[in-house]
């Protein structure tokens, strides 16, 4: 217990699966913890799983002007942030040929403009409590290797593993006590792995991978484990790197 006490975590997508995860974890090592996602019902369950200590916002993360709205109230509430988990997005099966104009934009809007916003109002606001802060983006094995059915869903989950180590050199070369870093799960055992569906929208929260890995699946607290980590001071010289939680999958011939 208290690895992560005294800190102020917000977890974005944290109304199901891998953010749910995080949220009751970082709550159970001692964090205050604000949950926000688009899905209310699921958020306010997460809230009421993890404990007195958390709260739930809603958040469509790729609006900014609500973005600045999860912010201020979140020091209102707190009065400091410590930790963001950009964690929320979603998932449209897709080739290169095959996935429509709008589920690509759909992607970029989710995955690279929320956690664009997420990095540049979290910074912000990290860096006014002068203590140890720590951002975690939640990418994909799928940045790291190719799979063509989720061709939208990989560019995007790249795109935030380079966002990752350019916002990471920023603080450092700016003096905060800000660390930066990407997780790049394989599959995870959750609902929506387990009843993925060609052409629905999954919460990439639920999912990071095809389900496909000859080692079999993790678990969400797999990946709620290593949030926690790179969470706590523990990780303090852990800066800009990517972390694949896959269990070899990226590095099987």
């Amino acid at each position: 217990m208290g690895r992560v006490e005294g800190k102020v975590c917000l977890v974005t997508g944290g109304g199901s699966g891998l953010g749910r995860a995080d949220c009751i974890r970082l709550a159970e090592e001692g964090a205050s913890v604000v949950v926000t996602d688009v899905d209310v019902p699921g958020g306010e369950e997460t809230v009421r799983l993890a404990g007195s200590n958390a709260i739930f916002m809603q958040q469509d993360v790729a609006d900014e002007e609500r973005w600045q709205g999860v912010i201020a109230d979140t020091l209102s509430h707190f009065g400091k942030l410590n930790v963001l988990v950009n964690n929320a997005g979603i998932v449209i099966p897709g080739t290169v040929e095959s996935v429509t104009t709008e589920h690509w934009r759909l992607h970029q809007q989710i995955h690279m403009d929320g956690a664009f916003f997420g990095l540049k109002y979290g910074i912000g606001a990290i860096k006014q409590n002068g203590e140890m802060g720590s951002i975690i983006n939640m990418s994909s094995t799928t940045a790291l290797q190719g799979y063509s059915p989720v061709f939208a869903y990989g560019a995007a989950k790249g795109a935030l593993r380079t966002m990752t180590k350019h916002a990471a050199v920023h603080c450092l070369n700016s003096g905060y006590k800000i660390r930066v870093n990407s997780l790049h799960p394989g599959v995870i055992d959750t609902p929506m792995v387990r009843g993925m569906a060609a052409g629905t929208p999954i919460p990439a929260s639920d999912v990071s991978a095809p389900p496909v890995n000859p080692v079999g699946l993790g678990e969400p607290m797999d990946v709620a484990n290593t949030v926690l980590f790179l969470a706590s001071d523990e990780s303090k010289f852990i800066n800009g790197v990517e972390l694949p939680i896959d269990n070899t999958q990226t590095i099987q011939p």
